[in-house]
C-alpha cells in the first residue's frame, strides 16, 4: 500500500527531474487551496495554472479568481476551450441518438471529459512541448470527503496517457483534507474564496450541476434566471432531464 511518505517521495523525486506541476483552477475553494498548497512546495518555474473555460454555463468569476491567482504568484495561467458548450453538446447527441439520454451522467461524464480534461490535456500538452518538459504532474483539487467515488482516487498515480513523449502522472494534494481545512488554508493565505460560496453554494463549476445541491440550483435560478431558461427549453425539447435526481430543473430550484 502507497503511503504519504512514498507519495512524497515521488513528488520530490519529481520536482528535481523538473517535471511540469499543472494546477487545474476550476476557480473554486479546492482548486485555490490546492494552489496555495503546490506554491508552498513546488518551484513557480515548474508551474502552470490551466482553467478549463464552461463559457456562459460557469459562474461569473470563476476564471477571473483563478487568473488572479495565478497572477498574483507569477505563474502562467491558461484557458482551455472546448469547440463547444454543453448546451451545443447536449444537442449534438440528442440529434444523433435521441433514443438515450442526451444529457451527462453520473456515469457518463462527457461534460467532464469533453469540456475540461480534453481541452487542458490539449493545451498542456502544447505548453510541455514549446517548453521542453517531457514530465507532467496533473494536479486536482479533488476531495474523498466530497463522495465515495472521490474517495476512492489513488492520491498519486502514473495516467494512462502517457507515452513515448510524455509521461503524465495524476496528484491529489488536498485529497486527505476537510472543507474547514480548505477554507482555513484559504483565509490563512489572506485570500477570499469565490463570492458563491458566501451565497450558501456547497460547489462551484457549471451554475446548473448535475450533482448541484437544491440550494446551488437555487442560487443559479436567483443570479442567472436566463441560463435557468436556456436549460429548462433543451430539457423540453430533448425530453430528458439535466439532473441526476431525474426531476425537471424548474422544479428543482421552485
Amino acid at each position: 500500500m502507497t503511503t504519504p511518505q512514498d507519495i512524497n517521495a515521488q513528488i520530490d523525486t519529481l520536482i528535481a527531474a523538473g517535471a511540469l506541476f499543472v494546477a487545474n483552477h476550476s476557480g473554486g475553494k479546492d482548486s485555490q487551496a490546492q494552489l496555495i498548497r503546490l506554491l508552498e512546495r513546488v518551484p513557480a518555474t515548474q508551474m502552470i495554472v490551466v482553467h478549463a473555460s464552461l463559457g456562459p454555463m460557469e459562474w461569473t468569476g470563476a476564471m477571473e479568481l483563478a487568473r488572479d491567482q495565478a497572477a498574483e504568484a507569477g505563474l502562467p495561467f491558461i484557458i482551455a476551450e472546448a469547440s463547444k458548450t454543453l448546451l451545443e453538446m447536449v444537442e449534438r447527441r440528442f440529434q444523433s441518438r435521441p433514443e438515450v439520454p442526451s444529457w451527462p451522467s453520473a456515469s457518463t461524464r462527457q461534460c467532464t471529459s469533453d469540456l475540461k480534461r480534453g481541452p487542458i490535456q490539449r493545451e498542456v500538452r502544447r505548453y510541455a512541448k514549446a517548453h521542453g518538459f517531457k514530465l507532467i504532474v496533473n494536479c486536482l483539487g479533488l476531495r474523498a470527503q466530497e463522495s465515495p467515488g472521490r474517495a476512492k482516487r489513488k492520491e498519486f498515480s502514473q495516467m494512462g496517457i502517457s507515452n513515448s513523449v510524455n509521461t503524465w502522472y495524476e496528484w491529489l494534494p488536498v485529497h486527505d483534507l476537510s472543507t474547514d481545512q480548505i477554507f482555513s488554508i484559504i483565509k490563512q493565505a489572506g485570500q477570499q474564496p469565490h463570492y458563491a460560496y458566501a451565497l450558501g453554494n456547497d460547489r462551484l463549476s457549471c451554475v446548473f450541476c448535475l450533482f448541484g445541491s437544491k440550494g446551488d440550483l437555487r442560487n443559479g435560478r436567483r443570479h442567472r434566471p436566463e441560463l435557468l431558461q436556456q436549460y429548462d427549453a433543451m430539457e423540453k425539447h430533448t425530453g430528458y432531464t439535466m439532473h441526476m435526481s431525474r426531476i425537471p430543473l424548474v422544479e428543482l430550484v421552485a
